[in-house]
């Protein structure tokens, strides 16, 4: 069976304990763990079972070797990680939020191995050559000028292979400084306007097609943040019309009540059928979004819903655009409840989710 195929950086996550703020941590004790976009999700898809590879670049010393075994701990294939005597591991600093306080990410990413590594040490007609599918994000190439171009050479190399390829944007505001003089909302544009045309599949949140995309709602959405299912299926019709080599646009609906209490649903367009679908619904099919009332950690939750759009659009029986919505947004949803930043429900307890038929009894 072929393999799904992920590009991006891999970091150290350096949490701080539970709630604690840094400067109650530091110094202190602190959770350290690898994590990163598109490595959360491809680490996702090999717990659900999918043939996986993971290509990125990693400083050649123990802490390189410390990631590429946890990777190869979930099965994944890291043979085409590429070893580098410069650089070194990139890393980010989290202190979740609780309640009315927001939580905060602090990166240190600045001459990682993936920000130095050119595209063609990648080789990427060799890595793709067995694979189904390609997931990037706009993460990676917001890290450098040299990490934009091997993405957009991935990219690039999939498509002129006929193998779909995934983009889960990801705006980060910290990030796309490469550029002196350019704006990040700017950057991002210029970037991601280059990268879509290859891709097949959008993913991201209504925010992320407004600050990179500058597509927004042509009639204004409800007040606040609160999901407006006709204002998503506008912008959704405005990036098919932008980049028609777009199958599928998933957008993740996300209201914020307080740090630790979010609604959350989905929403998919494809372009095909002409069709839009969301999830979670109600008996009577209005959009039902699941109420999340006590967040563990939210880092990561998008990651978990591309893994679970990708995990159904490549496993038969489960590729119907309403089946792979639903299962994103239950996989998505249960991961608030995970710490960490890889979603670590099973494919029973999504379903279970999906289906409406989830207990929340211990199982005993």
């Amino acid at each position: 069976m072929k393999s799904i195929v992920a590009f991006g950086e891999i970091m150290g996550r350096v949490a701080m304990p539970g709630y604690r703020r840094f400067s109650q941590s530091l110094p202190g004790t602190i959770e350290f763990d690898f994590a990163g976009a598109e490595a959360n999700a491809i680490r996702s898809l090999a717990d659900l079972g999918l043939p996986t590879s993971f290509v990125t670049a990693l400083p050649a010393n123990e802490l390189g070797d410390a990631c590429v075994a946890s990777l190869r701990s979930h099965g994944i294939d890291t043979r085409s990680i590429v070893r580098t005597a410069g650089g070194r591991l990139g890393l980010y600093f989290l202190e979740k939020g609780a309640a009315q306080r927001a939580g905060t990410v602090v990166y240190d990413r600045e001459g990682s191995s993936v920000a130095t590594t050119p595209a063609e040490a990648y080789g990427w007609p060799e890595i793709l050559a067995n694979a189904s599918w390609l997931h990037l994000t706009g993460i990676t190439p917001a890290l450098s000028q040299t990490a934009a171009t091997a993405n957009l050479a991935a990219a690039r190399a999939a498509h002129a292979l006929g193998i779909p390829v995934s983009c889960d944007m990801n705006f980060r505001s910290k990030l796309w400084r490469w550029e002196p003089g350019t704006a990040p909302r700017d950057l991002a544009n210029r970037q991601m306007r280059e990268l879509l045309p290859f891709a097949t599949h959008f993913i991201g949140g209504r925010e992320d097609a407004a600050e990179m995309m500058g597509i927004r709602p042509r009639t204004p959405p409800s007040a606040g943040d609160a999901p407006d299912l006709a204002a998503t299926l506008d912008v959704a019709h405005q990036l098919h019309e932008t980049f028609p080599n777009l199958r599928q646009v998933a957008i993740t609906l996300r209201q914020t009540i307080t740090a630790s209490h979010h609604l959350w649903g989905g929403f998919l367009y494809d372009t095909a059928s002409r069709q839009a679908f969301h999830a979670p619904s109600a008996p009577d099919g209005a959009f039902a979004p699941y109420p999340i009332t006590h967040i563990v950690d939210r880092v990561g939750t998008g990651d978990a819903f591309s893994a679970g759009l990708i995990f159904c659009l490549n496993t038969p029986g489960m590729e119907s655009p309403e089946t792979a919505l639903r299962f994103a947004t239950a996989a998505s949803c249960l991961a608030h409840s995970v710490e960490g930043d890889a979603n670590r429900a099973t494919r029973a307890e999504i379903e279970a989710l999906m289906s409406g038929a989830g207990t929340f009894r211990v199982r005993r």
